[in-house]
């Protein structure tokens, strides 16, 4: 019998046995799945969008909005077709895809103009309203404006612009910038002067070729005929008014020897003779 024992023969160290580990395939389609509903949500949202979109081009196509109507009101200084220039309006335009502010804005630009107001009344009529502005006095700032009732300078003189209004003088155009407020409130009390000489009997506005204001002390007006200096101040402009008016035309035979006038007083006027 062999001895065992006494061989040679050495035992390697045996590996452990090793458990091969079935792997489960990956399923793509389960991660997919989700970013398919989106992508088909998506898709639903781009069709529904271009669908709508093609609906509203097909609508303003229609010859039932397309503009065939333009009223505008009557204007004294603005021209029907000055008017649908600013605007850029003309027939045959798609009503529904119309600016109206833009087009608002575009006819404010102009100086006459003092408000619009513009409406589309469908299927094919756009009505454009102006209120133009109306000069009551010619203002010398340096270079001459008009100004309106509301005491605002709105347009630089050009040829061909009335001249029979009475001169506003005394301002600048630097005192404007300068103290705005100021400026605006004199513009005011001159427009409120102006009303009143308007609204008189006997000494009425086309009698006055110049108003002249003084920061410290008032206004001053000079007559057409002969330029005569009627010193007025600062208030109760309607009481001195009234006043003057019913001397008026007793003074005006005068008018040669007289210096000038003073108005600038609760109970009297004050005849200055050379």
């Amino acid at each position: 019998m062999r001895d065992f024992a006494k061989s040679s023969y050495k035992r390697g160290k045996v590996a452990p046995n090793r458990v091969k580990i079935q792997r489960t395939p990956l399923d793509l389609k389960k991660y997919l799945r989700p970013l398919k509903g989106i992508a088909t949500g998506l898709f639903a949202i781009t069709l529904v969008c271009g669908v709508l979109f093609g609906c509203y081009r097909a609508i303003t196509t229609i010859t039932m909005f397309s503009l065939k109507s333009i009223e505008v009101t009557n204007t004294k200084h603005l021209t029907r077709d000055e008017i649908l220039g600013l605007a850029g309006l003309e027939t045959g335009k798609d009503l529904l895809g119309m600016d109206l502010k833009r087009m608002g804005e575009h006819i404010l630009q102009n100086p006459w103009v003092e408000t619009v107001r513009i409406n589309r009344y469908f299927p094919d009529t756009v009505s454009i309203v102006i209120t133009e502005r109306e000069p009551i006095a010619i203002v010398n700032m340096g270079f001459i404006y008009y100004l309106d009732h509301k005491g605002n300078v709105f347009k630089v003189l050009n040829q061909g612009d009335r001249l029979d209004f009475p001169v506003v003088t005394g301002l600048s155009e630097e005192e404007l910038e300068k103290d705005p407020k100021g400026t605006k409130e004199a513009l005011e009390t001159t427009c409120d002067l102006l009303k009143i000489l308007r609204e008189k009997g006997a000494f009425i506005l086309a009698d006055v070729s110049e108003i002249h204001y003084d920061k410290g002390y008032g206004f001053t007006l000079f007559t057409a005929a002969g330029s005569l200096p009627i010193k007025i101040g600062a208030g109760d402009f309607n009481s001195k008014v009234e006043r003057f008016a019913r001397i008026y035309q007793n003074l005006m035979v005068q008018l040669p020897s007289i210096h000038y006038i003073d108005l600038d007083f609760n109970d009297k006027i004050i005849v200055k003779k050379s």
